[in-house]
């Protein structure tokens, strides 16, 4: 080789040695290659939860019921609350393709008592134990993008629980075992379509129709009076997720149509007066088609804290047609003593309904002390203007049965020319120790908690035991001592 190649040849392996270490050191450098999505298949999961607990009325009340809940309703006795399996592939809302899901959920357990869907299982086990259905829907997400889309769209065709509120049907993911009265008063179930549109990254639009609260499919048995209703709303989540803001409402006619003879006006029971509107229930003087029931909720979720969590939510409810009154708007008295003294029958000129309402607002503060133990509490106070809400169903069919409109002999209402202002307080505590690790058994859930409930206008909605100075077991105030276990499990 010529001498004058040489520093040919060493600028040329020079020139390649830093080729090779550039290219090694990239290698070492690049982030490794994202792992493939999982199969479709692979991403359903099958779990669920058994609880029971029971609920300790210091009151004793002579009737064993405590009032103004539903699913923590038997005072002094152990309660199965329920076994629920859920079978589901959850929808990817953030997906930039489409992604389809399902959630089918069964739950069996005296709680089904109330979570119902007409002509779905209702009367197949005649105990306080049933079984039915939760949620049976399909999901999809559309990445159908636009100025009013940003996000896509969601959307829910079935069976599925209500938006309204801050507690759930899912009993693990609340922070007490006993409910609020906004939850216990309010929408539980729908039946139809709900479209969630994410305008924005901190908007999203609810939109949806449903067949009513507590209905199944269009048509007899499924819907009670064959009418739609609407569901829909909207949700802020503000501060990078640590405030969010849900305004839900729901709206329609809920008055079942009484079925049966239709040129036979219903009657509650043999002799009573019939009602004016043919086929219509004791609760509803009007035509079931057009009466309305309104459900609404505003309900914030702050996360102060990475601990610390404040929940507030305000509830709005409207009935049109309850609580008759004659077409005259006179007190009886008045009327009758009209009709004694002129002959007249105003008496026998058809009721009208003047409607019912509530409203009410719940505080929750819930704070982590460790990964064991949270701290929680609730005040709330609710007011019920014409004792059209609150009621109690302690039949095994009490519930379902107002739902289709039948006779409910065991039910229990307050008289309805007056309202109740109820006040509740909570304090309890979530436990959830540290266990071995376990083949499906997947944590524990301990939760007792100390509630105290008053009606704070003078009325004594509640029970206790009978004395000969208190011949009905009437109470103002009922303390209590609740608790719960959930053990919740994974099958696949």
């Amino acid at each position: 080789m010529k001498w004058y190649y040489l520093p040919i040849v060493t600028a040329a392996s020079i020139a390649a040695s830093m080729a090779i270490a550039a290219d090694v050191a990239a290698k070492k450098k690049a982030p490794p290659a994202p792992p493939p999505p999982p199969a479709w298949l692979d991403t359903v999961t099958v779990d669920g939860f058994v609880e029971g607990g029971v609920a300790i009325n210091f009151n004793q009340p002579f009737n064993k019921l405590n009032w103004g809940h539903l699913y923590t309703d038997r005072a002094n006795w152990p309660t199965f609350n329920g076994a629920v399996l859920t079978v589901q592939r959850p929808l990817d809302s953030k997906a930039t393709t489409y992604d389809f899901g399902f959630k089918a959920q069964l739950q069996i357990g005296e709680d089904m008592r109330y979570n119902h869907y007409t002509g779905t299982l209702e009367y197949a086990i005649a105990d306080r134990t049933q079984i039915g259905f939760l949620e049976a829907n399909l999901q999809a997400h559309l990445p159908w993008t636009s100025f009013i889309s940003q996000g896509g769209i969601d959307v829910k065709v079935g069976q599925f629980p209500t938006y309204n509120g801050a507690e759930v049907m899912y009993a693990k993911d609340n922070l007490f075992y006993s409910h609020s009265y906004i939850f216990n008063f309010g929408p539980f179930l729908h039946t139809g379509a709900m479209f969630t549109t994410h305008v924005r990254d901190w908007l999203d639009i609810y939109t949806g129709v449903t067949t009513g609260v507590n209905t199944g499919f269009p048509g007899w048995p499924g819907d009670n009076n064959n009418s739609p209703s609407f569901h829909g709303g909207f949700g802020l989540n503000l501060l990078d997720g640590n405030l969010t803001i849900l305004g839900i409402v729901h709206h329609g006619p809920e008055n079942p149509v009484q079925r049966g003879n239709p040129f036979l006006p219903f009657a509650p029971f043999p002799g009573a007066l019939a009602l004016t509107w043919p086929n219509t229930p004791l609760a509803c003087v009007c035509d079931p088609n057009s009466a309305n029931r309104t459900f609404s909720n505003l309900t914030t979720t702050w996360k102060v804290t990475e601990n610390l969590t404040l929940i507030t939510d305000i509830a709005y409810n409207r009935e049109s047609g309850s609580n008759p009154i004659s077409q005259t708007g006179l007190p009886a008295a008045t009327i009758n003593a009209l009709d004694a003294n002129f002959g007249t029958n105003l008496a026998g000129v058809p009721l009208k309904p003047q409607g019912a309402d509530s409203y009410a607002v719940a505080q929750y503060a819930s704070y982590k002390v460790n990964d064991i133990f949270k701290v929680n509490g609730r005040v709330e106070y609710y007011r019920d203007n014409k004792n059209f809400f609150v009621a109690a169903f302690p039949g095994y069919y009490d519930a379902i049965n107002v739902f289709h409109g039948f006779p409910c002999y065991s039910c229990i209402f307050r008289p309805g020319g007056q309202g109740t202002s109820y006040l509740g307080l909570t304090a309890g505590v979530t436990i959830t120790p540290e266990l071995p690790k376990m083949p499906i058994i997947t944590g524990l859930i301990i939760r007792p908690e100390f509630r105290w409930d008053t009606a704070v206008n003078g009325t004594t909605p509640f029970f206790r035991g009978v004395t000969s100075s208190n011949p009905l077991g009437q109470s103002r105030s009922q303390g209590m001592f609740n608790m719960d276990v959930i053990i919740p499990f994974s099958l696949l």
